[in-house]
């Protein structure tokens, strides 16, 4: 052998030793392990200058990221995204972690607010006109009620309510809550783009819970005209649901013409049961053919072989959810029956229609409901990129909340008191019972905003906890006002006190 394993080759000489002491005279961080080769040897005069910190060259590169940030942990989120691990930083830019660098760059980087453009795409943007008709088909059904009124003849009590309008009660429960989850389940698949899987949860779930409440509400028992009308809205809420699902809201208005003009004639003048029940009929044919044909285009997709599945038991608390909404509704629509039969213990209000005033004006407000929710979230996006601080966000947003909620709570108020106006035999509206619905309006309201970012459970048994307590204190004969006082809330106070913490953060937002 010639000698020992030299690392330094003998051509380097003294240029190889003046590059050793010039990289160990940087600061710690900015060295740069770059061989001779690499690189021509620095004249004399640059010898003594340090290197650039490499995080400047990231800050312009990230420049565009960097100063819409409104928070380092969104620049931390992109670093991270873009594979930067703490071991990278601390190899490559001299830092302890992703964090450090992200901190610094947010620093680096001068604050940039432009304000929604013309370029900003808002994936909240919902077409108002969308919504009205929304609203219309969640309130149409109603009418459907004045037809079959005479379906409900007063039979014996239980739980204070005529036997066959309790069949109705417990069927329409069952078909919310069924329909709550089948809906959430059929927006998952669709939004994964799987629009042939939608198709076939649906093809499945909707007869499958028309069937469902249907036996309940025969379960529940009454006269057989009440168990048929049960039957009947549980084959139309399955097919509004899969119509609703799909985005074929005017196929449901469609659908509801002949109850809607029906329930008119009914209101003029004296129409037999049987012509009646034909137009109940012909406006449940429609729908389910409707909601039919629909399923069938959504089978004949294109099929994703991509294999996915969806947990069943993520619909559990939309499920409870559909449950304690229906229940919260029904008790201020029917409170005042039960109320009245429980004390007196005789059929008083046995023909009263298994709606009011109350529930009207909810119905109806729903399309305004839905979009608010869309402008909320729309607002909120675009308080991401006009706000300086995570304070300043969280003081926009929450004005932005109660801007909604106030716009909402304002339209239930008129909504109701035109109800109450133009419904026959309808009680005077108190501020009592004004009030009461407006702290059910505004639990809804917060309770849907809250389950679309993804509070499903706290919003379900927040809302269920409410009305188990209103339906026992109804059974032992309390003032339904005062339940939905006490019950609604309580609720509206806790979902208040979740929504203004958890909104402000711009991590839900992004």
């Amino acid at each position: 052998m010639s000698g020992p394993l030299r690392l330094v080759p003998d051509e380097a000489g003294p240029d190889w030793a003046e590059q050793t002491v010039q990289l160990r005279t940087l600061p710690r961080g900015r060295r740069r392990p770059v061989l001779p080769a690499q690189r021509p040897v620095p004249e004399p005069e640059e010898q003594l200058e340090l290197s650039p910190d490499p995080l400047d060259e990231l800050a312009e590169r990230l420049a565009d990221v960097c100063a819409d940030a409104v928070h380092p942990y969104e620049i931390a989120a992109f670093l991270e995204s873009d594979g930067l691990s703490d071991e990278q930083a601390g190899l490559l830019y001299g830092r302890p972690d992703a964090f450090t660098v992200a901190e610094e760059l947010f620093e680096k980087v001068e604050r940039r607010y432009p304000g929604p453009s013309s370029e900003f795409a808002n994936p909240w943007r919902a077409d108002p006109w969308r919504c009205v008709v929304r609203g219309l088909v969640f309130a149409l059904p109603g009418l459907g009620y004045l037809l079959g009124a005479n379906l409900f003849a007063a039979t014996r009590m239980r739980f204070g309510l005529p036997s066959g309008m309790l069949a109705l009660s417990v069927a329409t429960l069952v078909s919310w809550s069924w329909n709550q989850a089948l809906a959430h389940r059929s927006y998952a698949w669709l939004g994964r783009g799987r629009r042939r899987a939608a198709g076939v949860c649906l093809a499945v779930g909707a007869p499958l819970g028309a069937l469902v409440a249907a036996v309940a509400g025969y379960v529940i028992g009454g006269p057989l005209g009440a168990l048929c009308f049960a039957a009947g809205q549980s084959g139309y809420l399955a097919a509004a649901t899969v119509l609703l699902v799909l985005g074929r809201e005017k196929f449901l208005l469609v659908a509801l013409a002949p109850s809607a003009i029906g329930a008119g004639v009914v209101l003029a003048v004296d129409v037999p049961q049987l012509v009646r029940t034909v137009v109940l009929l012909a406006s449940l044919a429609l729908a389910v053919g409707l909601a039919g044909r629909e399923i069938v285009r959504c089978l004949r997709s294109e099929q994703d072989t991509t294999v996915l599945g969806l947990p069943l038991r993520k619909e559990v608390p939309h499920l409870l959810f559909g449950l304690a909404v229906g229940t919260l509704t029904m008790i201020a629509g029917l409170g005042t029956t039960v109320h009245q039969a429980v004390r007196t213990g005789a059929a008083e209000g046995a023909s009263a229609s298994p709606t009011g005033p109350a529930m009207i004006a909810l119905t109806l407000s729903l399309g305004l409901a839905e979009w608010l929710l869309f402008r909320y979230r729309a607002m909120a996006v675009a308080g991401l990129r006009t706000s300086h601080t995570p304070a300043a966000f969280a003081r926009r947003t929450a004005g932005v909340l109660l801007g909604c909620l106030f716009i909402y709570l304002t339209t239930v108020a008129a909504l109701d008191a035109a109800a109450t106006v133009l419904w026959p035999g309808a009680p005077a509206l108190g501020v009592p019972e004004l009030g009461a619905l407006l702290l059910l309006g505004g639990s809804l309201w917060l309770a849907l905003l809250l389950n679309a970012f993804g509070f499903s459970w706290s919003t379900a048994l927040i809302c269920l906890a409410a009305a188990g307590a209103e339906c026992a204190g109804l059974l032992t004969g309390v003032d339904p006002t005062v339940l939905q006082l006490i019950g609604c809330g309580a609720a509206a106070a806790v979902l208040t006190a979740i929504a203004g913490p958890v909104l402000g953060r711009t991590t839900r937002h992004r």
